[in-house]
């Protein structure tokens, strides 16, 4: 069983990889939530995959519960917020395009992977808080970067905007706060799940 978290996590991080891997020809892909968040999730499947391999030190609970969260909301996200990819415009790699690896298959492996092959009940109860920081480092980061550059894309028309429901120029001031609230409620939520999921599950991991 061993042998198979290893191939699955190892899964994970190249489905993540392959699935970011657009942005290293076109920087300002990096501004995407999923390309970063996705990036990071790779590098923790990598490490997760090497350390069960090698009966190595793990990457840190609250840093897997944080990508667990992360990787929920990319699935939701894709599933119900972003319309469908056209797979004339999208890379194909073995014939799955490259946005499904990201957003869909690599966010519901990850979430199998914390559910299956984690030990359970390590979160503290502030990491449910704590996991919620990337957030609103990131509007800073999409707003910071939209004032400097206004005409660096990725979206069409040169918008520096990745979202439409971050979209400061097209929802202006008051929409854009009460479209960050609505996140912001949400990814509490999804954030609050993932920490009573823990808790209910048993300490030893389920399998591997």
């Amino acid at each position: 069983m061993r042998f198979i978290v290893v191939l699955w996590r190892f899964a994970i991080a190249g489905f993540c990889f392959v699935g970011t891997y657009e942005a290293w020809s076109k920087p300002q892909f990096w501004v995407y939530f999923t390309f970063q968040t996705g990036f990071v999730l790779g590098i923790v499947m990598l490490w997760s995959g090497a350390a069960t391999l090698l009966k190595g030190i793990q990457p840190p609970a609250w840093l897997k519960g944080c990508l667990t969260v992360y990787a929920t909301v990319t699935a939701l996200v894709a599933f119900f917020l972003m319309p469908p990819d056209d797979p004339a415009y999208v890379p194909q790699v073995i014939g799955i395009m490259t946005n499904t690896m990201l957003h869909k298959i690599a966010p519901i492996m990850a979430v199998i992977d914390f559910v299956l092959f984690d030990p359970h009940r390590r979160f503290r109860w502030h990491y449910m808080f704590s996991w919620l920081a990337y957030f609103p480092a990131y509007l800073v980061f999409v707003l910071a970067r939209a004032a400097i550059w206004p005409g660096s894309g990725p979206a069409a028309g040169g918008s520096p905007y990745p979202y439409d429901f971050i979209d400061l120029d097209a929802l202006g001031w008051q929409g854009f706060g009460i479209s960050c609230g609505k996140l912001a409620m949400a990814f509490f939520v999804i954030s609050l799940v993932v920490w009573l999921l823990d808790r209910a599950l048993p300490s030893k991991a389920l399998l591997g």
